[in-house]
């Protein structure tokens, strides 16, 4: 009996210490990565004119990091760079710039960005959910449940949707 219940216990430290070990390798890999690309674009942008998809993927990595008052610059070149190219999906550029606007607590500009995003995709969740988000920090809460509203039309199973409509919905009854 003492053996079988070692055995479990060393199983389970075996099982624990596996998902440990894959889980740090997942993220070492991960974080080497975006560093790699990071780096890259980064040389080649300070050496030569880049391309949309570029500046973007630039831009987003800042923003992963953490770094917005980098990102925006690089969003705003990005769209730029598009305006050049005859680049007609922007949506996703405005969506990133209102995201690092409001991350520096910047709502109003933050708002205008989404809403660009959203002109040019009405059927955009992501900035959907952001503009209702930006709506709430405002509190805007009306507008805030219609962006929310808005955005379980297009996908009815949005969590982060679902979730802000129903509080909302009870502060806006109250």
């Amino acid at each position: 009996m003492d053996n079988s219940l070692a055995v479990v216990y060393l199983s389970v430290l075996v099982g624990l210490l596996t998902f440990a070990v894959v889980s740090v390798f997942r993220q070492l890999f991960k974080t080497r990565k975006r560093e790699s690309s990071l780096s890259r674009l980064r040389n080649k942008l300070s050496k030569e004119k880049g391309t949309t998809q570029e500046y973007y993927e630039l831009a987003c990595i800042y923003s992963e990091k953490k770094v917005f008052t980098q990102s925006i610059p690089l969003f705003q070149k990005a769209l730029k760079s598009a305006e050049e190219e005859g680049e007609e999906n922007t949506a996703p550029i405005y969506n990133g710039l209102g995201y690092a606007y409001f991350a520096q607590d910047q709502y109003d500009l933050a708002i205008r960005h989404y809403k660009e995003a959203l002109k040019l995709k009405p059927d955009y969740v992501v900035a959907l959910n952001n503009l209702g988000h930006a709506y709430e920090r405002k509190k805007l809460n009306a507008q805030a449940l219609q962006m929310y509203e808005e955005a379980l039309k297009f996908q009815p199973n949005n969590a982060t949707a679902k979730r802000r409509a129903e509080s909302l919905r009870r502060l806006v009854a109250a």
